[in-house]
């Protein structure tokens, strides 16, 4: 009977210290943070899934390849890339927010990728070289110009081959398709350099040189029409003018 009593004293006490322990186990986990995180994150996990599930396939895909790039297509000839011709069929004219920066020198000319084009390129190049070949690049330059502010000035046709191939009073706007002679570009460097500038002009290079002349000739003659407009600019042999 003794030992009994002993045996119901002592279970009591276990008991007693395991309702204490469970006790202390449950306020502690009441009052730990880390808990109540694990909570909230469990939540919002359930939150994403039940969203994920909603969306459609084409939702998904666009969710998981971003947004798209928009590259602006050129057009390609020859193996070169060039921006597409605007206007009325000239140059396309320089993007404002982005300008065309160019160096007048030789050396910024070939570090450029190797020229190609159409035939609009090609009556540039031809002009250039019968017309400019012998003057400084600036001046060079400054031809492509007056060629290309005629295509865009509606007096004149709206190509360059129709410009550099106008004819005139008895003769042609550009001597070279006049004088008789066959036009062969022998000087290989010279035509390479001319090739070069009208592509950079064609691409839409800034005309800054000549202040919208379209009218220029050189220094050895005078012209009659050269005393009804105003000079613009001079350039190595030429006199620029523009049209009132």
């Amino acid at each position: 009977m003794r030992l009994n009593t002993v045996w119901m004293t002592a279970a009591a006490a276990l008991c007693t210290v395991a309702g204490m322990a469970a006790a202390d186990v449950s306020q502690s986990r009441s009052t730990d943070p880390t808990s109540l995180i694990g909570t909230q994150f469990a939540s919002l996990l359930g939150a994403e899934h039940q969203t994920v599930d909603r969306m459609s396939n084409a939702e998904l895909t666009a969710m998981a390849v971003g947004p798209k790039l928009v590259v602006p297509k050129l057009a390609v000839k020859g193996g070169a890339a060039k921006a597409p011709a605007a206007g009325r069929g000239a140059a396309p004219a320089a993007d404002p927010a982005k300008p065309v920066l160019i160096e007048y020198s030789a050396a910024w000319l070939y570090s450029q990728a190797a020229p190609a084009g159409d035939a609009q390129w090609e009556c540039l190049k031809t002009a250039l070289y019968f017309e400019a070949r012998g003057e400084s690049l600036k001046g060079q330059f400054a031809v492509a110009e007056v060629i290309l502010n005629r295509v865009d000035s509606g007096r004149f046709p709206g190509t360059v081959c129709g410009v550099v191939q106008q004819g005139g009073r008895g003769g042609c706007q550009f001597s070279y398709n006049c004088d008789g002679n066959r036009d062969v570009m022998s000087e290989r460097g010279a035509a390479d350099l001319s090739g070069r500038i009208a592509r950079v002009m064609l691409d839409g290079a800034p005309r800054g040189l000549t202040a919208g002349a379209t009218y220029f000739h050189t220094r050895s003659v005078r012209p009659s029409w050269s005393r009804r407009f105003a000079q613009t600019t001079a350039i190595g042999a030429h006199l620029f003018y523009r049209q009132n």
